[in-house]
Order: C-alpha cells, then structure tokens, then sequence
C-alpha cells in the first residue's frame, strides 16, 4: 500500500476516533444519570411496594441498560480503530 494511501486512512481512522471519543463521552454523562435514576427509582419501588413504582424501576432500569450496552459497543469501536491506526502507523515505520 502507498504511503499516501496509507496516510489518508489514517486521518480517516484519526477522525473517526475523535468523533467516537467524544460520542463515549456524551454516553458516559447521560450512563451515569440513567444509572443513577433507576438507582432512585429502585429505592422508591422498595419503600412504595406498589406496581406503578416498580415498573417504572423496571423501565429505567431498561434504559440505564440499553446505555451500558451502547456504551459497550462505543468502547470496542475504539478499541478497533485503535488496533487499525496501530497496523497503519506500523505500515508507514517499514
């Protein structure tokens, strides 16, 4: 592969890595609100014992979930595209 070649993808890998930080970033913030909103919710359940307050647990709990999992996958996108910028970097030393 030619070394510009190889140079452009790593600004596109460069690019993308500085858009998925910054999208982990936002997740991490609204993970950490959801979390922490089902936490609450849960309490309320416990002290309330009724069947409105604990699906409504239930529900937030859903959410802060569905956010770990996209949190999850925000983090192995980066991992990815860290190992390619690796390969690239290694290409252009040789």
């Amino acid at each position: 592969m030619g070394r510009r070649l190889v140079e452009r993808r790593l600004r596109d890998v460069g690019g993308k890595l500085r858009s998925l930080r910054a999208s982990l970033a936002v997740v991490e913030e609204q993970l950490a609100h959801l979390s922490d909103e089902a936490e609450e919710m849960g309490l309320r359940a416990l002290v309330s014992e009724t069947p409105g307050a604990d699906l409504e647990y239930r529900e937030a709990r859903r959410h802060a979930d569905a956010m770990l999992k996209h949190r999850n996958s925000v983090r192995e996108a980066i991992a990815e595209l860290e190992a390619r910028q690796d390969q690239l970097l290694e290409q252009i030393r040789h």
